[in-house]
């Protein structure tokens, strides 16, 4: 029967890449690691040796003062060598951690909302930080096991050296050694696993809990919250103890094993003294040796941050796998007026298409608004329009050229994006402003928040556009609006406004809107709209209903249909003519 071809978990492979490339970027200083950590074994190693020799000549009452040199000076080059060596592990877990971190930040922010989604914020966050740093202690780790396999197999060949039959008492109990640690890898591997899954559960319930502290203070859950958020905690401590026991029980196992090998080897070595096959020095040498060789302390120490490392290596390594949507090479026309086209898209989240069959057209220059009921798919047809996120059939195509094939870089200058809750990043309110602009000019930055409508709250800031973000006050309207001025500062051919108006009030919200609609602004926008007179503004409304267009025109002409008027809250039975008092509010409000 033939035997089936074995078939790697793709996370584990995306693991190993990870590993090998994190190893890499610190290769020079991870040998300078083995080379100083197997040194100072072998310093280890010599001095017993030495030791044994200085205390035969002294026995001897003969000139021993050049091997007690030796020794000291081995003594001296252990403790050197081994603060060396603390140094460079701690270099290289410094780097690694960084490098992973740095690695796992940015295929998190490439593939988008959909790695966010499945993870959750709590455990994103343990798997950064907690995790990150555990896995980048593997590649020191590897370096380092090197020497503490030197200990106990140069410890056997020393002892061999000395007498065979102390390597060969000494070997009869090796075997068992050799099972516990096998038995310590795999039981640690488990219960590392499950603790740090147990860890992103609490981290994820505690961001939650964090995002919505006012609605919890508000409706007075503080207890029941913490409760919710504590709620894993005899899960935590169970996986703990059990991992600790591994240990503590693997530790125990090799303490009792290996000063029954030690006493066996010192037993073996009294008798061949007794029959003068031995000297005292040859005693006082086996005896450290079988010190060394019984190590394992040493070894579990290693195998069991060794197994650690990879548990965590592996939550990175499933991060890594989702995947993050690639780029193409081409860029677009440099006269292009900023068509975007939908071609047949859909999109799924699972086993729901969520938007189905889209073809939509915005011609070059214009305004479309595009409205719906909850959960109708806008949002998503504005990240299809930015490309932060993909269809899983259909093209999106800007001035010709499909999204897809544009280069990153062409693509984030073309698209300019603005959201209904805006994170400011950036040290101050004008860096906030104009964050990613290769050579932001104050003058521009300043005319995109006058667009917005957000400079003269900013010159009310106690240093102004100066200010640093963390210490400007500011309502969610206003946040909204510096989150606008940013999206105006890059005078893309498309700009994409999901929901953006939101928090502003209706005079501020005409406003901004009268300077995007205005004739000869430059430049495409989509807008995702709740308001019928924001909708009423633009030059077309694409209205979106169970996820496909059910109808592309202007406001005042979708607005015959009650469906339509329902999408804005508009009483239907009072408005069905068209003509009545609630269509001329809406429409009035409108203009």
């Amino acid at each position: 029967m033939r035997a089936r071809p074995r078939q790697d978990d793709p996370v584990t492979d995306v693991t190993r890449a990870l590993l090998r490339t994190a190893g890499r970027h610190s290769a020079a200083r991870r040998a300078a690691l083995c080379l100083v950590s197997t040194a100072g074994a072998g310093a280890g190693l010599l001095l017993p040796a030495a030791l044994g020799r200085a205390l035969d000549l002294l026995l001897a009452h003969a000139p021993a003062t050049r091997w007690v040199l030796y020794c000291a000076v081995l003594v001296l080059g252990v403790a050197v060598l081994d603060a060396v060596e603390t140094v460079l592990h701690g270099t290289v877990d410094a780097r690694t951690t960084a490098r992973l971190r740095r690695g796992a930040t940015g295929h998190l922010l490439a593939a988008g909302a959909r790695a966010g989604t499945r993870f959750g914020a709590g455990d994103l966050i343990a798997r950064l930080v907690g995790n990150a740093a555990q896995a980048g202690t593997a590649p020191a780790a590897r370096a380092v096991l090197p020497a503490a396999l030197a200990g106990p197999v140069g410890g056997v060949v020393a002892l061999c050296l000395i007498d065979p039959w102390l390597a060969a008492v000494f070997l009869a109990g090796a075997p068992l050694l050799a099972l516990l640690l096998r038995v310590l890898a795999r039981d640690t591997s488990a219960c590392v696993s499950e603790y740090q899954r147990v860890q992103g559960r609490i981290a994820g319930a505690l961001a939650e809990a964090v995002a919505g502290r006012r609605t919890i203070r508000a409706a007075g859950l503080e207890e029941q919250e913490t409760a919710r958020v504590l709620r894993p905690l005899p899960d935590l401590s169970r996986a703990g103890r059990r991992m600790w026991r591994v240990q503590g029980r693997a530790a125990a196992q090799a303490v009792a094993v290996a000063p029954l090998l030690q006493l066996g080897v010192v037993a073996v070595a009294g008798l061949l003294l007794a029959r003068h096959r031995l000297s005292a020095g040859d005693v006082l040498a086996a005896s450290r040796y079988a010190v060394l060789a019984t190590g394992v302390g040493v070894l579990v120490g290693q195998i069991s941050g060794l197994v650690r490392a990879r548990a965590a290596a592996r939550r990175l390594g499933e991060l890594h796998a989702e995947p993050a949507p690639a780029h193409g090479e081409r860029g677009l026309p440099p006269d292009g007026p900023g068509r975007l086209e939908f071609h047949g898209v859909t999109v799924r989240r699972g086993d729901r298409a969520v938007l189905t069959g889209v073809d939509l057209v915005v011609p070059g220059g214009t305004t479309l608004a595009v409205v719906g009921r909850s959960g109708t798919g806008k949002s998503l047809l504005a990240a299809l329009a930015a490309r932060l996120a993909d269809p899983d059939a259909g093209e999106v195509v800007l001035d010709g050229v499909p999204l897809r094939e544009l280069t990153r870089e062409e693509l984030r200058r073309a698209v300019a994006c603005a959201f209904d809750r805006p994170v400011l990043l950036g040290r101050t309110v004008e860096d906030a402003i104009g964050l990613g602009l290769p050579h932001p000019r104050p003058a521009a930055l300043r005319q995109a928040a006058r667009t917005a409508h957000a400079d003269d709250f900013v010159r009310r800031l106690p240093h102004g556009y100066a200010t640093v973000c963390a210490d400007a006050p500011r309502s969610g309207g206003e946040t909204q609006r510096l989150g606008l001025a940013r999206a105006f500062a890059r005078h893309a051919r498309l700009l994409v406004l999901d929901d953006a108006l939101s928090s502003l009030d209706t005079v501020t919200e005409h406003r901004v809107t009268q300077a995007l609609t205005a004739p000869g602004t430059p430049g495409t926008r989509l807008l995702v709209a709740h308001r019928a007179a924001t909708a009423a503004r633009a030059d077309a409304v694409a209205w979106l209903d169970g996820g496909r267009v059910r109808a592309v025109g202007r406001h005042d002409a979708l607005w015959a249909q009650p469906e339509y008027r329902a999408v804005f809250g508009a009483d239907p039975p009072e408005a069905s003519d068209g003509r009545g008092s609630t269509t001329k509010a809406a429409n009035g409000g409108a203009r």
